[in-house]
């Protein structure tokens, strides 16, 4: 049965292998028909009205790519072998994030699979890899995906996102989707013709907005909540992380997340298995999280880039752009969740955000690192290894859910830059200003000397992860540090506790001890060795081994940190 929803529409056709096969009307603006003999593997097209042949807006496989036919893919022809997985619950794990493209030399799910036992010997609950749908060319981030219900082949298609998940069950990690509702990428859009799927007038920085509030916008809100079930249901993905969600123009009484939720809920249910919806935004609004009883969203978690600035601030010292209100704001997201809670933010030129400390910690994934705060630099550059080693000892004992970010355990040394690869002229040529254009304001005023152009291959390459590098002392030890410090944070309940009212932060201008239970977390963040008094205790863990205790004294060489227990 072939179906589409094309309400505006007076003739719809299904074309297969050049013949044209009449559907038939239905309530709704939904047209169906079916062709016999047509079945998994079949490729076909729509016509509207006699026009151009379109792929299909719910394609679930596009093998030759966004301008394409699509091919019809069968979900129940897949033999599972994750029969006995029961999921994983956000409080207490630890997240992963990857770029399948770049994670490898091969940059497939099928190499992904290779790299599995390495993320479980690290001792990582979650992996969540970056958006999979069809992109331009051969290359991309993925958020300028279109034909959302499809697996991009550049990765190994719908099959291979489907082994790659299997074998994340197999070796117990579950897997999180990064999806992106708020826009469609500019090019191989073929959406706009089948129906009012966006909106008139409201659009953001990456393009026109979906319809979510207007005319004819309850199937366009359908076409976005089937997409999510089909993740968690057909591909047995584990939770959604959704991208951007301030971008999301809805005015309507229920929001398009809180149904969202809702629909999300009532399939957990029904699979017998945790699933979680984590938000991206920059609202600093727990409503978020809040229960719907409460008038909230219902959503499980949401990124917390306050706590990303303020150790960031603390461990590179970089002050430019929205990292200005961040000197000194450490103990106050550890304790508070948020820092902007009401407060006024420089960058914004007004207050920002609403309090938090009420939530428990383990709903803000929190991060040293992610895509963005890489990728988002114009020379796509990490933290060096000494910062990271400082962040991480404070990120993985702190009461949040820690998201690292792929390769800085070992203190990876590539960059993660900006890549794409548009087909058109028009959008590779632009692409390089219209990124230098989104980040006015951020401190970036060099950014045209110094950032690559997207659309070079060698971009992309320069990207990709290095795993010689785990060949090299420096490179292992790093990882030690990493391992040793998710161990600890498993092995002592103190130190996953997500509630903040628990937290207690000593600090002064270059030093803080964070409060734990019976654990303390002392960092120095200064270029000088320093001493710091506390209770008695025992080091269990320090970054540098010139650290030394004695009876009420921490000595601690520069920029490293220790996590003692109580005496």
């Amino acid at each position: 049965m072939f179906e589409v929803w094309a309400p505006h529409a007076t003739a719809v056709d299904v074309e297969i292998e050049g013949v044209r096969y009449s559907m038939s009307a239905g309530s709704a603006g939904w047209w169906s028909v079916e062709v016999p003999g047509a079945g998994h593997g079949t490729d076909y097209r729509f016509r509207l009205d006699g026009g151009e042949a379109l792929p299909d807006p719910r394609t679930r496989w596009q093998p030759e790519g966004i301008f394409g036919p699509s091919r019809v893919y069968e979900h129940d022809r897949f033999e599972w072998s994750d029969d006995l997985w029961r999921g994983r619950g956000l409080a207490g794990a630890v997240i992963y994030e990857l770029h399948i493209g770049t994670f490898t030399p091969e940059g497939t799910f099928e190499a992904a699979i290779g790299k599995l036992e390495h993320l479980a010997e690290l001792g990582v609950d979650f992996v969540e890899i970056m958006p999979v749908p069809p992109v331009p060319g051969e290359r991309n981030w993925g958020y300028d995906g279109v034909d959302l219900w499809a697996v991009t082949e550049n990765y190994g298609g719908p099959d291979g996102l489907k082994r790659f998940v299997d074998a994340c069950h197999r070796q117990g990690l579950g897997v999180i989707l990064d999806v992106v509702y708020n826009h469609l990428g500019p090019s191989g859009n073929f959406l706009a013709p089948f129906g009012p799927y966006f909106h008139s007038s409201a659009s953001s920085f990456w393009g026109q907005a979906v319809n979510l509030d207007g005319p004819g916008s309850d199937e366009v809100r359908g076409y976005f909540i089937g997409n999510a079930l089909q993740w968690l249901r057909d591909y047995h993905i584990d939770g959604l992380r959704l991208d951007a969600v301030h971008a999301l123009h809805d005015k309507r009484a229920v929001h398009l997340l809180e149904e969202l939720a809702v629909e999300v809920e009532a399939l957990s249910a029904a699979v017998g298995r945790p699933l979680t919806l984590i938000a991206e935004s920059d609202l600093n609004d727990p409503r978020l999280m809040a229960p719907r009883e409460a008038g909230g969203y219902g959503l499980a978690a949401s990124w917390n880039d306050d706590v990303h600035h303020a150790l960031h601030v603390a461990v590179s010292g970089e002050r430019h752009g929205y990292y200005a209100d961040f000197a000194g704001a450490l103990a106050k997201v550890l304790t508070r969740g948020y820092f902007h809670d009401g407060t006024y933010s420089t960058f914004r030129h007004r207050s920002h955000g609403r309090p938090a400390s009420h939530v428990p910690g383990y709903r803000f994934v929190c991060c040293a690192q992610n895509h963005d705060q890489i990728g988002n630099r114009a020379e796509g550059d990490r933290l060096a290894p000494d910062a990271l080693r400082l962040a991480a000892g404070l990120l993985l004992t702190s009461p949040f859910t820690p998201m690292l970010f792929m390769g800085e355990e070992w203190g990876a040394r590539t960059p993660f830059l900006f890549f794409t690869d548009h087909v058109e002229p028009q959008l590779r040529e632009g692409e390089a200003d219209r990124r230098r254009r989104e980040f006015v304001g951020f401190g970036y005023d060099d950014w045209a000397e110094k950032a690559p152009d997207p659309g070079e291959e060698l971009t992309f390459l320069r990207s990709k992860l290095d795993w010689s590098e785990l060949d090299h002392d420096a490179h292992r030890a790093h990882l030690d540090w990493y391992r040793a410090l998710i161990a600890l944070r498993r092995a002592h309940p103190d130190l996953s506790d997500p509630r903040l009212d628990r937290v207690q932060v000593d600090h002064g201008e270059t030093w803080l001890v964070v409060h734990r239970g019976a654990f303390r977390v002392a960092a120095n963040l200064g270029p000088i060795p320093i001493t710091v008094r506390l209770t008695p205790g025992q080091i269990l863990l320090a970054s540098d081994p010139r650290t030394t205790v004695d009876e009420e004294e921490l000595s601690l060489p520069a920029r490293s940190l220790a996590i003692l227990k109580a005496n």
